[in-house]
Parts: structure tokens; sequence; C-alpha cells
């Protein structure tokens, strides 16, 4: 499996078994009802996406041998301490998913699985990640939940908030792209390579739905248009990743 699934998902076509594959992490790293929303989103892209939840105290751990049986892992939002949430994966749960990614697998991080990929964590982005609250020209002053206009896949949408990261340019990464931008001109979701496989990472939360609005007391009528998270799982199959997938 990995990233040769994720390439032939296209209209007419699909993997060897006809299915993608994904394993959506749910534990102490995350925070509650995040590892569901991805889920949902993620069945919701496309029929063929099959998708299980995996972590330390689900059916399915993981490991060298677990991701193996899967073409993309996905880490969703979670709590404010990243360096707790990184040190609850332990050594070996660190390990899979980082040969998982560097062997032609998919890494796709949600807000606090943004800030995970970086540098000084799961090392799958060379970069450190930062908040951006606070940054100029961004309206949001408070890490409190917000509903935020952006720019995705090209065109003016709106999109849940929850203190998420901003992302760096990778020039010299071929792999490289851009996906949706905060209206201050910052990186909002991006791609990048790591070894063999593609790293696909959003501040916001494109797998917000309406409960997590009137949770949060923010309007219906912000709520994203569209279909944002297949924005997301388009980036594993564009351009080069045919090329990457069997090099």
């Amino acid at each position: 499996m990995g990233l040769a699934t994720l390439s032939a998902l296209g209209p007419t076509s699909t993997g060897s078994d006809g299915f993608v594959h994904v394993a959506v992490y749910r534990g102490p790293a995350g925070c509650e009802g995040c590892s569901e929303a991805a889920q949902r989103a993620i069945e919701g892209s496309d029929a063929r996406y099959r998708v299980d939840l995996v972590g330390p105290d689900e059916a399915i751990d993981i490991s060298a041998e677990t991701l193996a049986r899967y073409d993309l892992y996905v880490q969703p939002g979670g709590g404010q301490d990243m360096d707790a949430s990184f040190h609850s994966f332990g050594d070996e749960r660190v390990n899979a998913i980082r040969d998982f990614v560097a062997g032609g697998g998919g890494y796709l991080g949600l807000c606090m699985g943004a800030y995970l990929a970086g540098g000084s964590h799961l090392g799958l982005v060379p970069h450190e990640m930062d908040s951006e609250v606070g940054r100029p020209g961004f309206p949001i002053q408070t890490i409190e939940d917000a509903a935020i206009d952006l720019t995705w896949a090209g065109h003016a949408n709106t999109m849940f908030f929850q203190d998420g990261a901003y992302l760096l340019r990778s020039d010299d990464d071929p792999e490289f792209r851009t996906i949706a931008t905060y209206e201050n001109g910052d990186i909002a979701a991006a791609r990048y390579g790591f070894g063999r496989g593609i790293v696909v990472l959003s501040g916001p939360h494109p797998e917000a739905d309406a409960g997590w609005f009137e949770g949060a007391h923010l309007p219906l009528d912000r709520m994203h248009q569209g279909r944002p998270m297949d924005d997301l799982l388009a980036a594993f199959r564009q351009n080069s990743l045919q090329a990457a997938a069997t090099r």
C-alpha cells in the first residue's frame, strides 16, 4: 500500500483492492471527538476510503506492522500541551509513523496533528510550528474557538479555528504546495515531501461539523462551504505523487 493507492483514487480508478485504507489516531494526544470528526469527513469524501481508529487503547495500536496495512495516517486535533502529546506516543510509535511516511505512506495532520509534524517532534517537516494567533494582520488574538476567513484551494471560504499553526514555505522541497492561506497571506494548509511519502498539514479544522460550531456558540453561517477535506485528500494524488510512489 501507500501513495500508489492514493494516487490511483481518481474519478474512475481505485487501489488494488478498490479501497484506500486510512488509520486515524485516537488517544491521549487527541481531543474528545476530534478523531471521530476526521473519520466522518474522510469517509464522507469518497465511499472508497476505509477508516480504522488506531491508538494505544484501540483494538489496533500503532506499530510498523499495523501501519503497513494502511495508505494514509491521520493525526487529528488535540489539546494545548504539544510536548505532552508527543511524549504520550512513546519511541516505538514515533518511529513507526516516521518510517511509514518515509517509506511511501501519507500523513495528514490537522491542527495539533500539524504542530506534531514539526522538526523537534515527529520531524516530518524541517521547521518548527508556531501559532497563527497574534500574527500580523490576523484578526484572532486569543486561543478561544473562532470562525475565520481564508482562501482555501483558490476560493474564499470560512473555517473553524482553534489556535492553529501557520506553515512555512519549503521552496527546496519539490513536493511543496500551498493549499490554503489565512487572510493575512500566511500559509494555513500545505503539502510537503518526506522520504518517499507525502505530508499534508492544516492549521484550521476542515473536519469541523455543525456540532463544533454550536458547541462553541459560533454562527452556523460561518461554517465552511463545500467539502474542504476533499482538497487535503486530493493533495496526496497530484503532480509528482505518481512518480514518488514508484521511486
